[in-house]
């Protein structure tokens, strides 16, 4: 593992293989026992359509949309709380943002194919000082960058598995979304997908 960023592009710092493959193997894992208490959803967006990625969270809180909007919530749809966000989760974020403030919210994206994120902004935090930390594993995805306002010029990069995006400073609330995803360029999941984690402090 690496400290310093193998690429900067508008603000995010993209660190290339941060996570090895015994690494990527042992955070699965972990995820998989997440997913077993908390198991993935499809949330529906306030527009009234489900979303095409599936996700859950672990943490104090959870991210979730329906009807009523974007928010974080202190339970999983079935009314359990999240579990806890991973040791091995963690220590990305120890590692790269602080040791001294954890993260309220990991959220888990599932990428199945087919499936996109939209341009949108993290904007549901109470503290953008804190950066959005994004974990890749599985199947390569086409990450797309934007700007600090809707439209104008983007640039786009495959993020691969083991693959670590500060978003942090300027970049905190740049717009960004993930396109599609590549099939078959992983045999970390046992089928074919992306698991995204994003880390983030929430109060």
């Amino acid at each position: 593992m690496g400290a310093e960023p193998a690429l900067r592009l508008r603000g995010f710092e993209i660190y290339s293989g941060y996570l090895d493959a015994s690494a990527q193997e042992a955070m699965l894992a972990d995820l998989r026992a997440v997913q077993a208490d908390a198991p993935l959803f499809s949330p529906m967006t306030p527009y009234g359509k489900p979303m095409s990625v599936r996700m859950t969270s672990a943490g104090k809180y959870g991210w979730f949309s329906d009807r009523r909007g974007y928010r974080y919530v202190q339970s999983h749809p079935d009314g359990q709380p999240w579990p806890p966000i991973p040791p091995s989760v963690l220590a990305v974020w120890e590692a790269l943002v602080s040791r001294e403030r954890a993260p309220d919210c990991c959220l888990l994206n599932f990428y199945g194919e087919g499936a996109r994120m939209g341009m949108h902004q993290d904007k549901d935090e109470a503290d953008f000082s804190w950066p959005v930390l994004s974990i890749s594993l599985g199947d390569e995805g086409l990450f797309r960058i934007g700007n600090a306002t809707r439209g104008g010029k983007t640039e786009s990069l495959w993020l691969r598995s083991g693959d670590v995006v500060l978003m942090g400073g300027e970049a905190r609330l740049t717009y960004h979304g993930v396109d599609k995803i590549r099939p078959g360029t992983s045999t970390l999941l046992n089928k074919p997908g992306r698991l995204n984690l994003t880390l983030r402090v929430v109060d």
